[in-house]
């Protein structure tokens, strides 16, 4: 349709404001944003209807038309109902970038806009199309009455027999109709999804699983056939929704095609409703993270804290504590030359803030309303989540019994330690991996469930074992996710610190191999948390000073001094449990330790040479 027959439906109330020139375009489709900056969910042509809350003054109208004439979009309604008549400063803009702009007369829904532009755009619908199109108007009405997308899903079902899903990219539910979708097989779907993705694969993706067909369809187009986006699909194929219906779409008609596909047009609008709705949320972790990082004083912080405690725990009735999660997603290219394919060229920031809101949600809680309690920041290529915990109980120590050996055998230099120790984490949070019962994290396999019960802090590596497999997927063979996690604070004084922490924690993170790591505060009390950061060419030249000289002995003469080294310094120097590990004589091990002392010119029974063999073998 032409935005002309917009003007020339009196039921939708349009009032033209400037681009008489432009009112030729081609509508492909429709969108509802409050955003500052809703490019990423814009693929061009669509008429973009807007409440105008993104507008704070005059200075903000000319870089969100600017943003959308940029985008491709084919026009502007704004609604009066907000500030009355529409800001000259918009107006001004508009015309500026020859944007078509339109005024919506308060007594104007836009779910009536959203409505008529659906129907226009789908064409001729068969009797089945009718019968659900028709009635989608509960979908777009705000409030209980409206029901969100479980009300259009409902119809699917009870209209065409088919049974659907609205997946986050996780895999995790966020509306169906009838029987919940298992956790495991969301996810098993939503990596499907992203796989098809990323391949540039058309939708619907056709998946198998279990003996059942899927079809997968991306909560993000205007429409079948619509024209694919200009940007790079990485910048927003780690947030957008899918539609998993339980019937295999290769062989359906053209007309129920379209019937899908404006559907997942009509969850897109629930979708933008979702993002509108945290910005208040985002609002307050940036003006938190902006205190913190500025060094502001611990009672100017613990004042914007009050005000963002109400927001994101309602009905809290003693002070939370917080915790910091980092995240950071990074893209390279294998062809540097292909458009868009430069290396660094996806702002990062963004992408992992709107992951960062997903993976930090309860994976068994459905609904798109689930992140209301977690408030994320970007800055830079860094996401930054702010994660309020209910105040829990004192931690549990976390006792380690494990004694070394005691053999008399120790001539080695190594004192033996037969005692048990007691460690105390004294952030609120047991030093035990696993995870408590908060956002999203479950017990760990190595935590005791006395222990998970009364934990509510989040830990790294339970936080991604839920989401871990589709992400992979969504990431392929360019893209990595790493995440860094703190311990648990008590007050404003502390969230400098545990910024820090997690930061750290994160590029811990970032040395290990795979797609997706994470790592926690408890390992930054250990050496793994300095030689991430020591510089490539200070490795290679610690190492091979060191284990060169015994690697060419082992190539030249089969010795297996490496191995030998290796195994003397994991049974801490212990000639009896080396050789029996080793399956020698100890009187041969003591033959090749002396072998590695003249080769490198060092000691292994000073304590210094033995820890800088250690080091050397773990950058290796």
């Amino acid at each position: 349709m032409r935005l002309r027959a917009l003007l020339e439906t009196d039921a939708l109330g349009l009032r033209l404001l400037g681009g008489q020139d432009e009112l030729d375009r081609t509508v492909r489709g429709v969108m509802t944003t409050d955003l500052r900056d809703p490019s990423r969910y814009l693929s061009g042509g669509e008429l973009v209807l807007t409440g105008l809350a993104w507008r704070r003054d005059a200075s903000d109208s000319e870089p969100f038309v600017r943003i959308l004439a940029g985008a491709g979009v084919a026009g502007l309604a704004a609604g009066e109902a907000e500030l009355g008549d529409i800001p000259a400063d918009l107006v001004e803009a508009c015309d500026h970038h020859r944007l078509p702009l339109f005024a919506v007369h308060e007594t104007v829904a836009f779910a009536t806009i959203t409505e008529h532009v659906v129907r226009q755009v789908s064409g001729e619908r068969a009797g089945d199309l009718a019968a659900v199109v028709d009635r989608h108007r509960r979908l777009m009405t705000s409030g209980p009455a409206g029901g969100g997308p479980e009300v259009v899903l409902d119809l699917l079902t009870s209209d065409l027999d088919l049974r659907a899903w609205v997946l986050s990219p996780t895999g995790r539910q966020i509306a169906g109709a009838g029987t919940p979708l298992p956790g495991p097989l969301g996810a098993t779907l939503a990596g499907h999804h992203l796989a098809a993705t990323r391949t540039g694969r058309r939708a619907p993706h056709r998946a198998a699983v279990a003996g059942t067909t899927y079809s997968l369809f991306p909560i993000r187009n205007a429409g079948r056939g619509a024209v694919p986006a200009a940007r790079d699909v990485r910048e927003s194929v780690l947030s957008d929704w899918l539609l998993a219906v339980e019937a295999d779409a290769s062989d359906w008609p053209a007309a129920r095609l379209d019937l899908l596909q404006g559907v997942t047009q009509l969850i897109a609008v629930e979708r933008d409703r979702r993002e509108a709705a945290r910005t208040v949320r985002r609002r307050l972790a940036q003006e938190v993270l902006e205190l913190v990082q500025a060094g502001a004083a611990p009672a100017e912080i613990a004042a914007r804290l009050r005000v963002a405690a109400p927001v994101l725990l309602p009905g809290l009735g003693v002070a939370p504590q917080w915790q910091v999660v980092v995240a950071r997603v990074d893209w390279t290219a294998a062809d540097a030359t292909a458009p868009g394919g430069v290396p660094g060229d996806i702002p990062g920031g963004p992408v992992a803030q709107a992951l960062l809101e997903e993976i930090l949600v309860d994976p068994a809680v459905s609904g798109p309303d689930s992140a209301d309690r977690i408030a994320v920041a970007h800055t830079g290529e860094e996401a930054i989540a702010l994660v309020p915990l209910p105040a829990g109980p004192a931690p549990l120590p976390d006792t380690v019994g494990d004694a070394t050996d005691t053999d008399a055998d120790t001539d080695a230099g190594l004192p033996a330690d037969g005692d048990g120790t007691v460690r105390e984490t004294g952030t609120g949070a047991p030093a035990a991996a696993g995870a408590g019962t908060g956002a999203g994290a479950k017990p760990g396999a190595g935590a005791a469930p006395t222990a998970a019960a009364q934990d509510p802090a989040l830990h790294a590596d339970a936080l991604l074992a839920a989401v871990r497999e589709p992400l992979s997927a969504g990431l392929a063979d360019d893209g990595r996710l790493t995440l860094g996690v703190s311990a648990a604070v008590h007050s404003a004084e502390g969230l400098r610190g545990a910024l820090e922490e997690a930061r750290h924690a994160r590029r811990v993170a970032a040395a290990r191999p795979g797609r997706v790591c994470a790592a926690g505060h408890h390992e930054l009390a250990s050496h793994v948390l300095l030689l991430p950061f020591v510089p490539d060419d200070v490795r290679r030249a610690f190492t091979a000073r060191l284990l060169d000289p015994l690697r060419d002995y082992d190539r030249r003469h089969r010795a297996e001094l490496i191995e030998t080294l290796e195994a003397f310094l994991d049974c801490d120097g212990s000639w009896t449990r080396c050789a029996a590990r080793l399956h020698l004589h100890v009187n041969t091990l003591r033959y090749r330790v002396g072998r590695i002392e003249q080769l490198t010119g060092r000691d292994l029974s000073r304590l210094e040479d033995k820890l800088d063999f250690f080091l050397a073998l773990r950058m290796s």
